[in-house]
């Protein structure tokens, strides 16, 4: 995508202070998905990364969710939810992971990917790469081969490519 198409892009990132607690600057992404042309686009560009068959598109709660599920569209995918504790009905795994103020905990259905199949794992942002590291250990119970994990905005300072080592990381907006 094009230097130009990614500024315009981050134009619609609305910069909110002190949410959700004092000291943190956070990243609104809804201008940009309110807007169906960069929407499409930004989708667009990530299916451009992709170029193995890819069988499952994993994002976690709660806005990986609207990213992934509209990649996994248009892959021709199927779309795996990863969620915060409690909230999967079946048999899960789960494993947790620290935040900068405590702990979570993070589970996906015991039977949602087939040992072997090709995924993408998706979010919304990288920041420490926490959050994404406990994603990776969930789905190496599968046996799955992780063909890419994106994510649509990163926050360089915090260096979360670091805990990603390994992996293909595309993200499309740089901060």
């Amino acid at each position: 995508m094009s230097d130009i198409l990614v500024e315009d892009m981050k134009g619609s990132i609305r910069a909110i202070p002190d949410f959700p607690k004092k000291g943190i600057l956070f990243r609104d992404i809804t201008p940009l998905l309110i807007d169906k042309g960069k929407f499409r686009k930004c989708i667009d560009h990530f299916v451009s990364f992709t170029k193995t068959p890819i069988d499952y598109v994993i994002s976690i709660e709660s806005r990986g969710f609207i990213l992934g599920s509209a990649l996994a569209y248009a892959l021709g995918a199927g779309f795996v939810p990863i969620r915060k504790e409690g909230k999967l009905p079946h048999t899960k795994f789960q494993t947790s992971y620290e935040l900068e103020y405590g702990s979570a905990v993070v589970e996906i259905h015991t039977d949602a990917i087939h040992e072997g199949s090709n995924v993408i794992l998706m979010d919304d942002v990288l920041a420490t790469g926490g959050t994404m590291r406990a994603a990776i250990e969930l789905v190496s119970k599968f046996g799955a081969k992780i063909e890419g994990i994106y994510f649509l905005i990163e926050i360089k300072d915090l260096d979360g490519r670091k805990k990603l080592k390994g992996y293909p990381v595309h993200s499309l907006i740089s901060y």
